[in-house]
């Protein structure tokens, strides 16, 4: 794949940013199949830069660095617009038919799966840089200090569960049809919001509730690995506004599959407290 912009370009996106190899050397005994990994990630819209012919503005390695071109994934889709407005100011050229694209978070599984799992040697392989948004990383860091960790930054992409504080140390389940799911936002406002719903219907059930975090990379691991069948029950709720910006590129008249899931996220009627172990 031809490269378009160098690396050292792409160090400036943001301080903290984690190269995407967070299915690499993980137990190919599956708690969960690859389609199954897939239907988990499938919900999740997730931001790139592709130019006119729709191939990823990926950065190549600096002279001597044994490592395939880089290609960079944002979380928030405001985050891909302002790096692709930078750089149009600082490269016009290079950002010449340049846009910002949205791809399924599963898509990108898939693409890294196949680079991994192909002929194509380990250092071309095409790999991935995961840019969060800045606010739910500040977010989850408060969240490690009030829990009594000393953090200066977090690595990777935070994703949110409401877990009980009592002795079974179950997670926050919702009603999704006839099964309880255990929903983890990319928003920590979204939770809090779940959360304050429930304390209204449920006060005693939310006083019991705190909000932790873990990292995305080490969930997908998890899901790779674990063989706790809960994992079944996990369902990524991605942020209202990237579902709503691809509902907005879909024909009107009909919600298409990312607005249905998000209705069946937010539609679960009763909300409880279930056993679940925690993930490993």
């Amino acid at each position: 794949m031809k490269s378009v912009i160098r690396w050292s370009a792409t160090l400036s996106l943001v301080s903290s940013v984690l190269i995407g190899s967070f299915w690499a050397g993980t137990a190919r005994v599956l708690a969960l199949t690859a389609e199954q990994v897939m239907e988990r990630l499938r919900p999740v819209p997730v931001f790139t830069l592709a130019n006119e012919q729709g191939a990823p503005l990926v950065a190549s390695p600096t002279e001597g660095e044994n490592r395939g071109p880089v290609a960079g994934v944002f979380i928030n889709r405001q985050d891909a617009e302002r790096f692709l407005n930078d750089l149009k100011t600082r490269n016009p050229q290079v950002a010449q038919g340049v846009r910002v694209v949205p791809v399924s978070l599963a898509d990108i599984y898939q693409i890294a799966e196949t680079e991994r799992s192909g002929q194509t040697p380990q250092d071309q392989q095409l790999r991935f840089a995961f840019i969060p948004a800045q606010q739910q990383v500040d977010a989850a860091m408060t969240i490690l200090r009030e829990g009594g960790q000393t953090v200066n930054e977090f690595e990777g992409v935070p994703i949110f569960v409401a877990q009980s504080s009592g002795q079974n140390r179950g997670y926050l389940t919702i009603q999704q049809g006839n099964q309880q799911v255990i929903p983890m936002f990319f928003d920590r406002a979204e939770l809090q919001a779940v959360l304050t719903r429930l304390q209204q219907s449920q006060p005693e059930l939310a006083n019991g509730m705190q909000v932790q975090v873990v990292n995305l990379e080490g969930l997908i691991q998890t899901l790779q690995a674990s063989e706790n069948e809960e994992l079944n029950q996990i369902l990524l709720v991605p942020p209202r506004d990237s579902v709503e910006f691809v509902r907005s590129l879909q024909p009107q008249g009909g919600q298409g599959q990312q607005g249905q899931q998000r209705q069946g996220q937010q539609g679960g009627q009763q909300r409880q407290a279930q056993p679940a172990q925690p993930r490993r």
